[in-house]
């Protein structure tokens, strides 16, 4: 079938959304499907204004206006994406809705208007936009005009379907995970005598929680037996930096905290192999993709019971969940010290495969095309 993915953001930039998105269509035209993204971001070297750019094999429909800090909005959009979706023979729509998508939003919109067969995925948890959602009822209207609406795990769909109401089913549809990339090379030999290694990674932004991964493991520190050392590595950037640097100078930790920034995905992907154990604290996750990267890479995972991770992380099997910051801290004292389980984890996380591989994941795709009416 030929399909045509509508998001706000898209490569070049960098994020959960954008790179979900890019795979999802890599891993679509490997099945043999048509592909092409439509998309407010702009090119690597400023595509806009209706450029389509080709982009790893797919078309990419640049809908971009000039606005500052390239904000991927554009409310002009709708009448000529209505136009090229009428002409390009398109069988199904996949909406990718974030926390504010105003461009997803909107071609949502045109696509059930000229019935396409519309799928409509959220990659957040609605908490802060609930208010918003019911009061113009846009998710329980494309619900009633036959949409397949869905998120990318269980906390988020059920976040989703408190908006739409029960009429309407929203369904799981995750992430995937490339499980040949990230999958550890073997057996992982870590030096057992010296600091446990703890790593995280995320956009420096306060919704992410990044200070709290450094309150969370300062606190830890202080509990750790004298014997037992750890060191943390945080890998990211955005504008928490320097409240971050700030924090590690006025705690004197910059003998075991260290903040590299942003990094290749495949030199993250070393990183976790040489690691012992991954820490994410954040609250409004609405499935975790770095988290379950360094599960697929072996590491046991800590983090907040009540969050999208949970669908991939089993507490005390595929690593820790605790339900809130006083949790974590007390997980991590436990990983730290107790070897063993943190070995047994480890062990089972290399070398048992999420359920989120991505033939899994296009599979459910695809069933959620059908569901929409796509033949």
């Amino acid at each position: 079938m030929k399909v045509a993915l509508l998001t706000d953001c898209y490569l070049p930039r960098l994020g959960g959304i954008e790179v979900q998105t890019h795979d999802l269509a890599a891993r679509l035209l490997a099945r043999g499907h048509e592909v092409e993204v439509f998309t407010a971001t702009p090119g690597a070297l400023g595509e806009r204004h209706g450029v389509v750019e080709v982009v790893d094999d797919v078309p990419v429909h640049r809908m971009a206006l000039r606005l500052p800090w390239e904000l991927p909005v554009n409310p002009l959009a709708p009448k000529e994406v209505r136009r090229r979706l009428r002409s390009g023979g398109f069988d199904v729509a996949h909406v990718h809705m974030g926390v504010v998508s105003p461009f997803a939003t909107d071609l949502a919109g045109v696509a059930i208007g000229i019935d396409l067969p519309t799928a409509i995925t959220w990659h957040c948890l609605m908490e802060r936009s609930r208010p918003v959602f019911r009061l113009l009822g846009h998710a329980r209207r494309w619900g009633e005009q036959g949409a397949a609406l869905s998120a990318v795990s269980g906390v988020a769909a059920a976040s989703v379907q408190t908006v739409v109401g029960t009429d309407h089913e929203v369904r799981v549809l995750p992430n995937g995970i490339d499980t040949d990339r990230w999958s550890p090379p073997g057996a992982l030999l870590r030096d057992q005598g010296g600091p446990v290694e703890v790593v995280a990674s995320m956009r420096f932004a306060a919704r992410k929680r990044p200070l709290a991964v450094l309150e969370v493991a300062a606190r830890a520190r202080e509990l750790l037996p004298p014997e037992r050392r750890m060191r943390l590595t945080v890998y990211g950037e955005g504008p928490e930096r320097r409240r971050l640097e700030k924090f590690v100078a006025s705690h004197a930790m910059g003998d075991w905290v260290h903040l590299p920034g942003r990094v290749t995905r495949d030199e993250l992907r070393e990183s976790y192999w040489r690691s012992d154990l991954y820490l994410t604290p954040a609250r409004l996750e609405a499935f975790g993709i770095a988290a379950l990267e360094a599960r697929t890479a072996g590491l046991p995972v800590l983090a907040r019971a009540d969050t999208g991770v949970g669908d991939f992380v089993v507490d005390g099997v595929d690593g820790v969940l605790g339900a809130d910051d006083d949790a974590l801290v007390a997980g991590l004292v436990q990983l730290v010290t107790d070897e063993p389980l943190r070995q047994r984890i480890a062990n089972h996380n290399a070398t048992v495969a999420p359920e989120q591989t991505w033939p899994s994941v296009v599979e459910i795709a695809e069933s959620e095309y059908r569901r929409a009416g796509a033949v």
